[in-house]
C-alpha cells in the first residue's frame, strides 16, 4: 500500500532541507515525504498524486513566497485534497495573514518560525493533526479506476472486460459523480502523451478514461494495451507445444489443468478471458462438489489458478485465426499474426451468443442492451426494470442475479414453457423470486431509445399481438453460434458450424475422407488426427458445465494415446 504523504513547500532550499530533515526523521517509516520549492512545483506534483490515487495528509507552507503565497497555495490545493491537514509556516509580521486563513481555507494550524527544537515545537503539532487525519482516513482504491458515460458503449467494453478477467475497479460515471468530472479535467491537462489538446470537454469527448496502477493514464485504450498495462500474457514464450488449447472454458481449462499437471508443455488461448460463457455465471449451484454453489468467476479463478500451477501457459486476450496441418505439427496462426505449432490442439471454442435481429438492438448494444455481462450492468437497472431473452441456464442464473438489483425482472422465452431447457432448481427459484415474471411464447420486436434503452415492444410469437413497456436493460441469452469459422475447410463441421467427432464421422462405417491412420478416431477427435473437440462447440454435446469439464479431461487421456504413436 502507498503510504501517505506529508508535502514540504518552501522557496528557501535551506530551509526547505531542514523541514524535511526533521519531518522524515519523526515519520519517515509511515509517511512519504515530499518538498517543493514553489506553490506552482507543489501544485504539479498535487495532480500527478491525485491522477495516481495516492493519498496527501498534511501541507506544512511557507506563507512568504514570491509568485504565490502559502494561503494562495493552500485555497488551490485544498480542491485537489480537501482532507488534508494545513498548517502553515509563518513569520512575526504574517500572524495577521495567518489568522484570516483559518476562516477563509480553514487552516489548521500555524507556526511561528524557526521551529527548533522541533521534539516541542513541530512534532506535537504534526502528530496531533495526523493523528486527527488518520481517524477519518479512508484507504484509497488501488486498481484501476475507469470514468466514462453510463451508456457508452465504449465504457462498458472496458468495465465488461475488467470483470470477465476478474480485475478489480472503480467506476465513475462523469455525469453523476464530481470526481469523475474533476479526474477528467486533471487528466486533460497533466501535459502527458496521453493529454487531449482542447480541455475537459474535448477530454470528455473521448471517454472512456482509464487510470491505472502505475500512476498512467489513457483515454479510450483497447482491450488488449488494457491486458499489457495489467500484466495479462499475450504472447508465449515458446514458438513450441506439446498441447495447445484454443479456448479457455470450462472444457479448455480442465484440459489445461489435466495436460500440464501430466507433464505435457500445454498453452492455452483465450480470446476474451477465462471462464468463456460459464465465467459470466453468477451462481452456478449443481456443480458437484459445491453444495451451496459457486459463482463462475470462483470456479475459473480456482481453475486458472490450479493449471498455471501446474505449469500451464495462458494467453488472454490473444485471438487464434487460421490453423494448418503440416504432419506432424498442427501450427495455429494468432489475430497478431504469431504462429505456433505443435503436436496435438484441442479446440474448446464453445458457443457465443445469438445475435437478436430486431430494429434497434445494433444501435443500442452496450447502451442498455447487453448480450450476457449481467454481472458487468446489473446496477444500471437498479429500480428499473429488467428484461432477459432465453430460456436457458445462463438466462435463469441472469436473472436471479438481476433480482438483487432491478425493481422487476421479466424472462422472455419463445416456448411453451422454461422446463425445456432449463435446470429445474433453476425454475422452482424463479417461481419463487417475487420480483421474476415469466412471459411464455414472447420475444422482442423493437428496442426503443436515442442515448440508450429506454422501452421494448414485446410480441406474442403466436397471436402477434404487441405491447410497448418501459426497460432499464435488456440481456440477451439466446441460441448458440460455434466459433469455428477461424478453422476454414480444416476439418468436418455440421451444418450449424459445430465440430464432428468420433463415431459421428463415420455414419456408414467409413472413416472420413483424408483420413490415413490405421484406426478410427478417438471419441473426441476431429476429422484431422491430433486435433482433438470438447464443449459446446463439439457436435451433440451435452450443453452443461459439468460435461465440459469431463470432456476437456477425458480428450488429455486422447491426446496422451495420440501422442504416444508419433
Amino acid at each position: 500500500m502507498v503510504k501517505p504523504a506529508i508535502m514540504a513547500v518552501d522557496d528557501d532550499r535551506v530551509v526547505l532541507g531542514a523541514v524535511e530533515r526533521d519531518l522524515r526523521r519523526q515519520y519517515g517509516k509511515q509517511y512519504r515525504i515530499l518538498g517543493a520549492e514553489s506553490g506552482a512545483a507543489a501544485l504539479d506534483a498535487l495532480r500527478q498524486l491525485t491522477l495516481r490515487g495516492d493519498p496527501v495528509a498534511l501541507l506544512l507552507v511557507d506563507q512568504r513566497m514570491p509568485q504565490m503565497t502559502g494561503v494562495e497555495f493552500l485555497a488551490q490545493a485544498i480542491q485537489l485534497f480537501p482532507s488534508a491537514k494545513r498548517v502553515l509556516l509563518t513569520a512575526y509580521a504574517d500572524t495577521e495573514a495567518a489568522i484570516r486563513a483559518i476562516n477563509e481555507i480553514r487552516l489548521d494550524h500555524y507556526l511561528m518560525k524557526p521551529w527548533d527544537p522541533p521534539e516541542e515545537r513541530l512534532y506535537p503539532v504534526v502528530s496531533d493533526l495526523l493523528g486527527d487525519w488518520q481517524a477519518t482516513y479512508l484507504p484509497p482504491f488501488e486498481g484501476i479506476r475507469v470514468v466514462g458515460y453510463r451508456w457508452s458503449p465504449e465504457a462498458h467494453d472496458v468495465r465488461n472486460f475488467l470483470v470477465r478477467n476478474q480485475i478489480p475497479y472503480r467506476w465513475f460515471d462523469i455525469e453523476d459523480d464530481p470526481e469523475g468530472r474533476r479526474l477528467v479535467a486533471l487528466a486533460s491537462s497533466a501535459g502527458e502523451a496521453s493529454a487531449v489538446v482542447g480541455g475537459p470537454d474535448a477530454a470528455a469527448a473521448q471517454l472512456p478514461l482509464v487510470f491505472f496502477p502505475d500512476g498512467s493514464h489513457l483515454f479510450r485504450p483497447s482491450t488488449a494495451v488494457i491486458a499489457g498495462k495489467v500484466g495479462l500474457r499475450t504472447r508465449a514464450a515458446l514458438p513450441f507445444y506439446d498441447l495447445i488449447i484454443v479456448g479457455g472454458g470450462p472444457a479448455g481449462l480442465a484440459a489445461a489443468v489435466y495436460g500440464a499437471s501430466e507433464g505435457l508443455g500445454t498453452l492455452l488461448i483465450e480470446r476474451e478471458a477465462p471462464g468463456g460463457q460459464a465465467g459470466q455465471s453468477s451462481r452456478i449451484e449443481n456443480y458437484l462438489g459445491f453444495p451451496v454453489g459457486l459463482s463462475g468467476a470462483d470456479l475459473t479463478r480456482r481453475a486458472v489458478a490450479q493449471a498455471s500451477r501446474f505449469g500451464a501457459e495462458i494467453l488472454t486476450p490473444q485471438e487464434a485465426s487460421a490453423l494448418r496441418i503440416e504432419d506432424p505439427y498442427r501450427i495455429v496462426r494468432l489475430a497478431d499474426g504469431t504462429e505456433l505449432s505443435c503436436h496435438a490442439l484441442l479446440v474448446a471454442t464453445g458457443v457465443s451468443y445469438r445475435k437478436l435481429d430486431a430494429p434497434g438492438i445494433d444501435a443500442l448494444t452496450g447502451a442498455g442492451v447487453f448480450y450476457g455481462a449481467a454481472i458487468t450492468e446489473a446496477l444500471s437497472t437498479k429500480d428499473g426494470d429488467a428484461f432477459v431473452v432465453g430460456g436457458g441456464n445462463s438466462a435463469g442464473q441472469a436473472a436471479m442475479y438481476l433480482a438483487g438489483f432491478a425493481r422487476h425482472v421479466t424472462i422472455l422465452v419463445r416456448g411453451e414453457t422454461l422446463a425445456e431447457s432449463m435446470s429445474q432448481y433453476l425454475i422452482n427459484q424463479i417461481g419463487a423470486t417475487p420480483n421474476i415474471s415469466v412471459q411464455v411464447r414472447s420475444g422482442v420486436a423493437e428496442a426503443h431509445g436515442r442515448a440508450n434503452l429506454e422501452a421494448l415492444t414485446i410480441a406474442n410469437v403466436v397471436g402477434r399481438e404487441q405491447t410497448k413497456v418501459p426497460a432499464a436493460a435488456l440481456f440477451i441469452f439466446i441460441g448458440a453460434l460455434p466459433r469455428t469459422d477461424w478453422l476454414g475447410d480444416v476439418m468436418i463441421r455440421d451444418k450449424s458450424g459445430f465440430i464432428m467427432t468420433g463415431m459421428d464421422l463415420m455414419p456408414e462405417g467409413r472413416r472420413p475422407a483424408g483420413w490415413r491412420l490405421g484406426r478410427d478416431p478417438y471419441l473426441l477427435e476431429a476429422s484431422v488426427p491430433g486435433v482433438f473437440v470438447a464443449g459446446d462447440v463439439r457436435h451433440r454435446s451435452v450443453k452443461r458445465i459439468a460435461s465440459a469439464v469431463g470432456e476437456g479431461s477425458m480428450a488429455v487421456q486422447f491426446i496422451h494415446q495420440y501422442l504416444g504413436s508419433l
